[in-house]
């Protein structure tokens, strides 16, 4: 058991009949009454964003979760297959459970967090950034140069991402999985 002064961001409980993660919480002391802690709860089961508010000082039910390196295999009717780094057993997610699954190529390094009392795969994570090769984009047009002009290009992993002006065919590039954003040119130096 631990109390609300133990919470902080990733921290994973056992709440409402389901295992949720904190994403995000505020101690606040009002002027005038008891001090709370506002939090944003995401399950780790479907998803599911929520913010609830404890009275500081109150005991919470800790889930103890490990997150485990795995490495993407492939992807059938059955789901997505990833495989162990370490014991090279073999586990099935559902497309659900995973935070950017466009951006998943064979043999990719992610991580999935495991519930540790029964091993049931709760959520698998994709580093922050990942890099692509631009395989379509449209040529940029000589003169169309205002400030922050993007254009959409697809990557090796087939995912779409909006890129700036000057990227071509051919360019190596990183991608924050968290927004879907381009993140930077890869030099091949």
């Amino acid at each position: 058991m631990a109390t609300t002064a133990d919470i902080k961001n990733g921290l994973c409980l056992d709440f409402n009949n389901g295992l949720w993660q904190i994403v995000e919480f505020q101690h606040v002391k009002p002027g005038k009454g008891a001090a709370f802690v506002r939090t944003k709860l995401k399950n780790l089961r479907d998803g599911r964003v929520l913010e609830n508010t404890f009275p500081a000082g109150s005991r919470i039910e800790t889930a103890r979760v490990e997150r485990r390196p795995y490495q993407f295999l492939y992807k059938d009717d059955m789901g997505y297959t990833f495989m162990h780094n370490e014991t090279f057993e073999q586990i099935v997610i559902e497309e659900r459970q995973i935070n950017a699954p466009q951006f998943l190529k064979d043999g990719s390094n992610v991580e999935i967090t495991v519930h540790a009392e029964t091993e049931t795969p709760l959520l698998c994570e994709l580093p922050a950034f990942v890099e692509g090769v631009i395989t379509y984009t449209e040529p940029a047009v000589k003169g169309n140069t205002s400030t922050n002009a993007t254009k959409e290009a697809t990557i090796d992993c087939g995912a779409t991402v909006k890129v700036p002006l000057f990227i071509e065919i051919g360019e190596r590039i990183k991608v924050d999985t968290r927004t879907s954003e381009y993140g930077g040119r890869i030099s091949d130096k």
